[in-house]
């Protein structure tokens, strides 16, 4: 069963989003239409955010696509309504993600959106990411807006592989956050760390990302457990 489409009026879709989304545009509008309605109407996302949708949300999300590799595993921890992991999954079909969303609202939200979708690379799973560690083991983590980088350091490389990554989007206060929190990197465990810029400005995927790389220590194993 679909979820209620949006009883507000959504903005234009931006000529960028065909290029950026290709054949996947209409689950993006969908979504985008699913954000602006129920999104807003429980509480996930601010009535004042509806008409930035694609400008704020969902293009500033998508430039992140650029650092997964086909078949990876992602945790999206944080998730909130979705962003940036749904729009990794629309834009990414190679790739897996699990949403990872502790308040049952948001989770139940989530859950609703991938099954809307037809996502089948996105599942949903309800803890902290500081729950998993022992129980997650994967190649990517993602984190938008979060919390400040050392503390989603010490709750997320825990439970990324030998050489995994965290993506953490954060804007124009990347390279100050990554700056006070290289001591706490460090001490998590981290091998590397760096600030690039991913997407392009002509398209409004332009985004600001903490890279951090895990280092050696971590166990291999092929999947995250969903349960």
């Amino acid at each position: 069963m679909q979820m209620p489409a949006s009883v507000l009026q959504l903005p234009d879709v931006p000529a960028a989003a065909q290029s950026v989304f290709g054949d996947r545009l209409p689950l993006a509008v969908r979504y985008a239409a699913l954000l602006a309605g129920p999104g807003v109407e429980r509480g996930l996302l601010g009535p004042r955010e509806a008409p930035r949708l694609w400008d704020r949300h969902l293009l500033n999300c998508a430039g992140l696509s650029e650092l997964l590799e086909p078949g990876q595993d992602v945790l999206d921890v944080g998730s909130g309504a979705g962003l940036p992991g749904v729009v990794l999954g629309i834009r990414r079909p190679d790739v897996s993600i699990v949403l990872v969303e502790p308040l049952l609202r948001r989770a139940t939200f989530l859950t609703e959106v991938v099954e809307d979708l037809g996502l089948d690379n996105v599942s949903v799973r309800r803890a902290r990411a500081e729950e998993l560690a022992g129980k997650a083991l994967v190649d990517v983590v993602t984190a938008r807006a979060v919390a400040p980088l050392d503390r989603l350091a010490a709750w997320t490389l825990p439970l990324l592989r030998s050489g995994g990554r965290l993506l953490a989007l954060k804007g124009d206060q990347a390279d100050a956050e990554l700056g006070a929190g290289r001591p706490a990197l460090r001490r998590a465990g981290a091998e590397s760390a760096e600030v690039v810029t991913v997407g392009n400005a002509a398209e409004q995927t332009e985004a600001r990302v903490v890279v951090v790389v895990r280092g050696a220590g971590a166990v291999d194993r092929r999947r995250v457990d969903r349960r």
